[in-house]
């Protein structure tokens, strides 16, 4: 498909993502009320959530970041939109007049630990969460664009308009001249059988946390055996077990994050390797994922290979997680990321 906007011969690889946007609400309590008590939040907190952060990530990075979702028409559609302006976000999904973009409400209390906290979460499902077979049949990525799915995409309605991407997107990575690249989220093991093959059978590059890929080796019945993971030691030997077995079984490349350890990867045929992360004071309560996959997607979309794009996402998150804002780590630009490289 020719973009007018950018010419003709002139295409710059650029990011696209399927994933959702909505509006968090963070909200501090002592404690979740029972039903029908009262708890008092402090100062709440609106922020843009779902796969926002992952394209806010991809844009301060330099690269085109493009939003394929659905938006809506209301107030909490009027914030996204005008995030995505502020942060050099291309809207170029459908846009829904009938109804207003969704949000959730997230109630921090603590639990009890010094170090822990327990988020209780309720969704308002709006615009994002209601498409259909045809809601991505337009998408037409181009050379060396890199695709993004969330897991947050495959949970309703919208499912329908990834799995008919995925179909076309065919099982063999070899004759796409475009990179898939998922993050499977929390959600994984709410997602149906059906679904689920269909990712794994288009064999695109897996981005999870340890939780995550634990989740989808049970599912899938990846040979994985966690008993020597204790608290004295124990993780390297398992990652290679687990990533190993997984994407053996997954039969694609494999990118499995583990906070300020960095993250193992796995390419088919290859060797797991570690590449080291980069510790630093932490100051943040949401998970600094979304800015890892959105760096590694950023990369792999400038060139770059599996392993170096891996190495700055590292970097680039541990920056984050040092500067958050409200909790919400802030990714920085590349220019930062390739210092710490250094």
């Amino acid at each position: 498909m020719l973009d007018l906007r950018r010419g003709i011969g002139t295409h710059q690889p650029r990011v696209i993502s399927l994933g959702q946007v909505w509006v968090d609400i963070m909200m501090n309590v002592d404690e979740v009320p029972p039903e029908g008590g009262f708890a008092v939040a402090d100062h709440p907190k609106p922020s843009i959530g779902g796969s926002y952060r992952v394209l806010e990530a991809v844009s301060r990075m330099g690269v085109e970041a493009e939003h394929a979702g659905i938006l809506g028409n209301g107030l909490w559609a009027h914030f996204i939109r005008q995030s995505f302006q502020d942060n050099g976000i291309t809207h170029i999904g459908q846009d829904r007049l009938d109804e207003d973009s969704g949000f959730r409400v997230v109630l921090r209390s603590e639990s009890g630990k010094s170090d822990s906290a327990i988020k209780t979460f309720i969704a308002s499902y709006g615009a994002e969460a209601h498409g259909d077979a045809s809601t991505f049949a337009m998408l037409e990525p181009q050379e060396h664009d890199v695709v993004h799915i969330s897991g947050n995409t495959m949970m309703d309605h919208t499912a329908t308009g990834v799995d008919g991407f995925l179909l076309r997107a065919g099982t063999d990575p070899a004759t796409r001249d475009y990179t898939l690249v998922i993050n499977p989220t929390n959600t994984l093991r709410l997602v149906n059988d059906h679904m689920l093959e269909d990712l794994v059978l288009a064999r695109p590059i897996w981005s999870c946390n340890r939780q995550e890929a634990m989740t989808l080796a049970e599912r899938l019945g990846a040979p994985i055996d966690d008993s020597k993971v204790t608290i004295g030691g124990g993780l390297d030997d398992f990652m290679h077990q687990l990533c190993d077995g997984l994407g053996s079984t997954l039969r694609a490349p494999l990118v499995v994050r583990v906070g300020s350890r960095g993250a193992w990867v796995r390419e088919p045929g290859g060797e797991t390797m570690h590449l080291e992360g980069f510790p630093t004071k932490s100051v943040h309560t949401r998970s600094a994922g979304s800015c890892h996959t959105g760096v590694m997607c950023a990369m792999l979309a400038e060139g770059r290979g599996l392993a170096e794009a891996v190495k700055v996402a590292n970097a680039a998150t541990s920056v984050a997680i040092a500067r958050s804002v409200n909790g919400i780590p802030q990714c920085p630009d590349y220019d930062e990321a390739v210092e710490l490289l250094k």
